[in-house]
């Protein structure tokens, strides 16, 4: 008898939530088993090639999390609001982490990427995806294409970087500062579009 599918969903939603907090090459196989509550089996049924195979559907399951709430956010009066939400919503996360939750797929990258192409291509799919949908709420702001395309990769580092510093200073102050520097810029490349058209 087959595994059922909800065992996969639950392999990866704990390979998530153990990378996250503890980095790819601190967590175990039988931990992730465990957090998921998933028989055994389960795992090789749906990972036959092991752990890579997890980290690169832990990066995509987290990375496609944060897509949609990119997507999901209120988009406010200016085009940098969305920003200073989307930096609420991390602050948020880390306190109630106690500062031990970074980036949902960052460790993952960091750790694996350069050797192992599954994961690489996972997370050059994801980054492109984050990059792509910032951009989409730039340019909905009223920043031009191009302009919304460089801000988005900016931010997207900016992010993915405060949020180290978050942890090491046990601080949301430096995401927030991070997002507010990215939104003034982002207010400030809307009114220099307008001003060109």
């Amino acid at each position: 008898m087959s595994a059922k599918p909800k065992h996969r969903q639950a392999i990866v939603a704990a390979a998530v939530r153990l990378f996250r907090r503890q980095g790819y090459a601190a967590t175990g196989l039988a931990q992730i088993v465990e957090a998921s509550g998933a028989p055994k089996g389960s795992l090789y049924h749906y990972f036959p090639t092991g752990k890579a195979a997890i980290g690169a559907a832990a990066v995509t399951a987290a990375g496609e999390t944060v897509r949609a709430t990119i997507a999901a956010l209120p988009a406010g009066d200016k085009p940098g609001d969305f920003l200073r939400e989307y930096a609420r919503l991390m602050a948020a996360w880390l306190r109630a982490s106690g500062f031990r939750d970074g980036s949902p797929i960052a460790s993952v990258v960091l750790e694996q990427a350069a050797q192992d192409d599954e994961i690489a291509a996972a997370a050059r799919a994801v980054y492109a995806a984050w990059r792509g949908e910032m951009a989409a709420r730039l340019a909905a702001g009223g920043i031009g294409e191009e302009a919304a395309g460089r801000l988005a990769l900016l931010a997207i580092t900016n992010l993915e970087g405060s949020l180290i510093l978050a942890r090491a200073e046990r601080s949301e102050a430096p995401v927030l500062a991070a997002a507010e520097a990215l939104a003034a810029l982002a207010d400030v490349s809307r009114a220099t579009t307008a001003g060109s058209r």
